[in-house]
């Protein structure tokens, strides 16, 4: 008995002594496990981690059954080894000899002791987060049964409000790989991901309900805006447009030249507004057709005569925006675009990963054909924030997309389906765009004097930079004629070893700086064009320094439909002149326009124009930048216009606000100024004509001495118009058509216009008579009425 219980005591002493490696041993274990519960549980928490796709969850409930199954193995295994030291405990406590056994071995017993209280610890706490992730696991399981059956019915919702949503899921099912932008936004090619990508990221399918519980947190609201403070100091601006172009060295040398004048005109227009509020905007300015991806033909050409009207515009709209005290960014590049925007990586078929940042953006065509190749669904929930920069303008018929096509009216140009007032041009080509014009030096009085006093009766200063304007044939009949009584100077480009070939009788300057241009151009007398390039802004510029503008008059007009340049313009309009509208704006004695195939006619006009002996010099255009930027919102406007459509009971029950005057043939306003509606221009300036057939709104205006004005159009798109101006109409019929509101009067057929976008100053019919909307203007500004400002 003595040896058993001996040897037992000596098998006790060795597993204890065993112990202190074994303890290494459940160490090990103890860490394997926590790892493998923070490997196996993270997949339960990566929801929650805002960088996370919300496409994640069929994956981690998947997961969490197998975990659930290993942490229990490991959990009973604990206990199994528990269990087994308690055994051995119980063996050692049963001996006589432990007491003497505990002096000889003091070391070991303690560490034994210990271990075993550790390694109980260690399995109640891998008991206990058992427990809690088996609860965890189990609310898992059971909204898992539900995605499961979710998911099982992830399928387009047939809801008359969204009519698109199965014809979109059908196309992310067969497409969503075509672009990185659809993983992004974490579409994985399940049903669910599309329909969540339908209906959180774009808008074509309902909220999914299962969806609520993470849904985004409502945005704040947004902080009061800052006011715009008139500035003076333009260097900052200087270091936004940036340089390595040498189109962007152009505008910041225009730019300097005027700096001057701005600082006087914003303390004139500081004085005017009195203190008024004003809310500064956040503007982007993308000059889309100087960056990379357009080609930019045009940089290349700025030391070599080429075209500069359209950098003159954008250098003065730049400079005019911040003088206002707006917040600017100005894009050259494709690149700095899609950053400003929020583009999401891929290839611009996703919407913006932001809401945009900005009130405002200037643009031009290509400008606006990046943007809807890059912004997505964007483009259409921000387009009523463009505007854009449109050299030769675009009539409404050639705007609207189906009309456009189903009438032979689709360009290269036009179909984007904007308010026509939201393109911008030089001049007034149509009055259904917004006249932006530039900036025309404004001379003191001395230097008028001065000018007055050192102008060159015999001098004349021929309009045309590049060479390729005077080889077009027929120029040298009338500059002959010309030769007899002046002096003819040219400023045409050419490189050395390469003369321009010019009369010899021309006085060629070369290619010169601007300062150096209006130098001569303030000795000169007159200012010659060659009937191109159309409607710059030389020719302002000339009859701002005192001389007298000569163009040719075209007979027929040109027009898309007999000249080239004109050929997939968006435009039906017929250019009667080089520049119409020195021609009908300004006229004599400042502007002769001619005959230039009739030497008779063209000899008397430079006799005429030698004899004319100090000219007041006219004003120049007003900046209309600020009464644009306060005044029109086609955002609110678009809104709406769709709130009543033409045609509505809401439209036609209301009483008509003009009145006939006796013995007049015209309507005028009649609701006194605390009646009338919010417009701008104001409405009491409007009057309503009746064109004769073959006449424009635009000619029927002029011939009145007002101007169409297409925001009015709404007003007087009524039958109870027709009856007041005394047309007899046996039907009246709503229909798309772009000379609408009009009359067939030999059918007595009355026809209203059914789509908004189509109200249109511009176009005529050998058939129709067309209502018109006329207003007043301020001399000098056609653009304004006599109160817009």
């Amino acid at each position: 008995m003595i040896t058993v219980n001996s040897d037992g005591k000596i098998m006790v002493r060795r597993c204890l002594v065993t112990l202190r490696p074994f303890r290494i041993f459940v160490l090990g274990i103890g860490f394997f496990t926590l790892c493998f519960l923070m490997t196996s549980l993270g997949g339960q928490f990566s929801a929650k981690r805002l960088g996370d796709s919300p496409f994640t969850i069929r994956t981690e409930v998947m997961g969490a059954l197998e975990s659930r199954g290993v942490l229990r193995k490991m959990s009973d295994m604990l206990e199994m080894m528990v269990k087994r030291m308690d055994v051995l405990a119980r063996l050692e406590n049963s001996t006589d000899f432990r007491k003497g056994e505990e002096a000889h071995y003091p070391v070991d017993r303690s560490p034994a002791v210990g271990l075993m209280e550790r390694i109980q610890a260690i399995a109640q706490n891998v008991s206990d987060i058992a427990i809690k992730v088996d609860q965890i696991l189990r609310n898992s399981l059971m909204n898992g049964k539900v995605v499961e059956g979710r998911r099982d019915q992830c399928e387009a919702p047939r809801d008359p409000k969204y009519p698109d949503c199965s014809g979109k899921v059908e196309w992310m099912r067969a497409r969503w790989t075509s672009d990185p932008c659809y993983a992004f936004f974490g579409v994985d090619g399940t049903e669910c991901s599309f329909l969540i990508y339908l209906s959180e990221v774009e808008w074509f399918c309902p909220p999914l309900p299962w969806r609520n519980q993470t849904a985004a947190m409502p945005s704040p609201k947004p902080l009061p805006k800052a006011q715009a403070a008139f500035r003076s100091d333009l260097s900052y601006l200087l270091e936004l447009i940036g340089s390595g172009k040498e189109s962007l060295i152009f505008m910041k040398k225009r730019i300097r030249h005027l700096a001057m004048q701005w600082i006087l005109a914003t303390r004139r227009l500081e004085q005017k507004l009195k203190g008024r509020r004003r809310d500064q905007k956040q503007i982007l300015v993308h000059i889309g057709f100087l960056t990379e991806e357009s080609g930019d033909v045009f940089s290349p050409r700025v030391l070599k005569g080429g075209p500069l009207g359209e950098m003159v515009q954008w250098a003065d709209i730049l400079a005019a925006l911040f003088i206002l005290g707006h917040s600017l960014k100005v894009t050259v590049s494709l690149k700095e675009l899609q950053s400003n925007l929020g583009v999401p990586p891929g290839r611009g078929n996703c919407p913006l990963t932001i809401p945009l940042p900005f009130d405002l953006i200037y643009t031009d065509y290509h400008g606006l054909q990046q943007m809807k190749q890059h912004m997505g669904l964007s483009f259409k929930k921000y387009r009523c924030r463009v505007r854009v920069i449109d050299t030769f303008g675009t009539e409404p018929a050639y705007n609207h997309e189906e009309y456009a096509t189903l009438h032979g009216y689709r360009t290269n140009w036009g179909y984007w389906n904007l308010n026509p007032k939201q393109f911008m041009t030089m001049f007034p080509h149509t009055p259904d765009n917004s006249f932006m014009g530039f900036v025309s030096e404004e001379l003191n009085e001395t230097e008028k004097q001065f000018i007055k006093s050192n102008k060159v009766s015999n001098m004349a200063v021929v309009y045309g930079k590049e060479a390729s304007i005077w080889k077009v044939g027929g120029k040298e009949k009338f500059l002959a004629i010309l030769n007899k009584y002046m002096e003819i100077h040219g400023t045409v480009y050419y490189e050395t070893q390469r003369p321009p070939e010019v009369p010899a009788f021309v006085k060629n300057h070369g290619l010169l700086p601007q300062h150096e241009f209006q130098q001569l151009l303030r000795k000169a007398k007159l200012f010659i064009g060659f009937g191109f390039p159309y409607e710059g802004p030389a020719p302002l510029e000339a009859i701002a320094n005192g001389c007298v503008f000569l163009q040719s008059r075209f007979n027929p007009p040109h027009s898309s439909l007999n000249h080239e340049f004109f050929r997939g313009k968006p435009t039906s309009r017929e250019v009667s002149s080089q520049h119409p509208y020195v021609e009908d704006f300004i006229g004599k004695p400042h502007v002769w326009t001619v005959d230039y195939n009739n030497s008779e006619e063209f000899e008397a006009a430079i006799k005429a124009i030698m004899k004319t002996k100090g000219l007041t010099l006219p004003l120049p255009p007003y900046s209309l930048t600020q009464a644009f930027l306060s005044c029109q919102d086609f955002c609110a406007g678009a809104a709406a216009s769709l709130s009543v459509k033409p045609g509505s009971h809401a439209m036609q029950s209301s009483l008509s606000p003009f009145t006939l005057l006796p013995n007049a043939s015209h309507l005028m306003w009649a609701y006194n100024a605390s009646s009338s509606p919010q417009a701008w221009p104001p409405v009491h300036s409007m009057q309503v004509w009746v064109s004769e057939v073959r006449r424009a709104c635009t000619e029927t205006c002029q011939e009145h001495g007002l101007v169409c004005e297409p925001t009015f159009f709404k007003f007087l798109n009524k039958k109870d118009v027709f009856l007041q101006l005394s047309i007899a109409c046996d039907s009246t019929e709503y229909e798309m058509n772009h000379l609408y509101p009009a009359v067939a009067e030999t059918v007595r057929e009355c026809y209203l216009q059914k789509e908004p976008l189509l109200y249109s100053c511009a176009g005529y019919s050998t058939k129709y008579r067309r209502l018109c909307p006329c207003r007043d203007y301020r001399k000098g500004q056609v653009a304004l009425c006599r109160d817009c400002l």
